[in-house]
């Protein structure tokens, strides 16, 4: 009944095209068939399936009814009742779609409720399944084609959230950056960008991705080059080890950009963490830093030990010794040569060893152990919520303390 090359040929074209499987071409196709099928021929409320022969181009219809039982059906005067799930829990018997489950097991004894059971229909005639049909059917396919798509790269893109991939700078508008992905398009918002990196169109860059959404145009791809995971997903490219469990990276900090800190142990005795991950000579951290130059990366050994990981979190600088305080402290002495490199530009070593270890710094010359040195203290990044509450309720209490101060003084004047 239909010319069987043309079929396949368009099956092929479609599949490749939109980079579907041959399998759900024909399940869209059949889909389509019916749709015309009903429009040309059925009632709005049916159900009409199709099945195409691809060896003989021959198409198939049915009927199917739903299989129900008295106790799933609503009553005339009943009113509606919904799960939790939205879903009505008992449906209005429609002789259309329904049927009840003795008499569908006269037709088939191995039927279950909930399955379907199916009346083949004539075949339409060719002069009658005509342009209506065909433009139903064209519309049911484009529409079906593009759902399929849509889930496709979803599913193809949501499997590669939290990795790496290659894309080519499309354009470029004050909120975000777009990226030519091959088949779609990702997003890069501002907030996502590296400050000092100028993006332009026909860049060939590497992104972090972020996150996958589902959308009405396709999925929302959300990529980023300032997430601090790009970073280590990018170690995880270039070290064996971290691949294969050897080394772990246990903790990173970033300043996208300027400075990133890694934090890194191994999992198996005789294992270099540090030598693992910086590469022979530096190959590998040379490799990541071609990715994010000017960044500079310190990669330093992790350690249970809160004192000296943090005096390892400070490196470059050379640490003499830490205290630990109480409300998660470290007060940290260096000679006085290795102050400025302790505390780094603008406090920028001491910010990223407090993020990286998540415990507040305070970096002190040890000739002058009592003395606050300018930009020497850093929060850990996440402060615990009471610490937060405690130095609120400190700072409220204090102009009360000065006020009682004062009366004192006028008292005494």
């Amino acid at each position: 009944m239909w010319n069987l090359k043309e079929i396949s040929e368009a099956v092929e074209v479609l599949a490749a095209r939109r980079g579907l499987s041959k399998e759900k071409v024909i399940e869209i196709l059949e889909s389509a068939l019916a749709a015309a099928y009903k429009k040309e021929y059925r009632k709005k409320t049916e159900i009409v399936r199709a099945k195409l022969d691809l060896e003989t181009g021959d198409v198939k219809f049915w009927q199917a009814k739903i299989v129900v039982e008295p106790s799933m059906l609503r009553g005339e005067n009943e009113p509606p009742e919904f799960g939790e799930d939205g879903r009505p829990i008992k449906i209005r018997f429609n002789p259309d779609r329904h049927i009840l489950i003795d008499e569908a097991k006269k037709i088939n004894p191995e039927v279950k409720v909930g399955e379907e059971i199916r009346f083949e229909l004539p075949p339409p005639k060719t002069e009658e399944f005509g342009r209506i049909a065909a433009q139903t059917a064209k519309q049911v396919i484009l529409q079906k084609v593009r759902e399929a798509e849509r889930e496709t790269l979803y599913e193809e893109f949501k499997q590669k959230e939290g990795q790496i991939v290659s894309g080519i700078v499309q354009r470029v508008d004050k909120r975000n950056v777009y990226v030519d992905l091959g088949r779609t398009v990702g997003l890069m918002p501002f907030y996502e960008t590296v400050p000092v990196e100028h993006y332009r169109p026909g860049q060939r860059l590497k992104f972090y991705v972020v996150s996958v959404e589902k959308d009405s145009k396709g999925p929302k791809i959300i990529l980023s080059r300032a997430h601090p995971k790009f970073v280590s997903r990018l170690f995880w490219l270039e070290v064996p080890e971290i691949q294969e469990g050897l080394v772990e990276i246990k903790a990173i900090a970033r300043e996208p950009g300027f400075r990133t800190k890694i934090a890194v142990a191994s999992t198996q005795e005789g294992i270099d963490p540090v030598g693992s991950v910086v590469g022979q000579r530096g190959t590998r951290v040379m490799a990541v830093l071609s990715e994010i130059s000017p960044e500079k990366i310190d990669v330093v050994e992790w350690s249970e030990d809160p004192e000296k990981f943090v005096a390892n979190a400070l490196a470059p600088a050379k640490v003499r010794y830490v205290k630990a305080y109480p409300k998660r402290e470290m007060r940290v002495f260096v000679d006085p040569d290795q102050l400025s490199l302790a505390i780094g530009k603008g406090g920028q070593n001491v910010r990223l060893a407090a993020k990286l270890t998540n415990l507040k710094i305070d970096v002190r010359s040890i000739e002058e152990p009592e003395k606050e040195q300018e930009d020497g203290v850093a929060q850990p990044e996440e402060a615990t919520l009471e610490e937060k509450k405690e130095e609120k309720v400190e700072a409220e209490e204090k102009p009360e303390e000065k006020t009682e101060e004062k009366s004192e003084e006028k008292t005494s004047n």
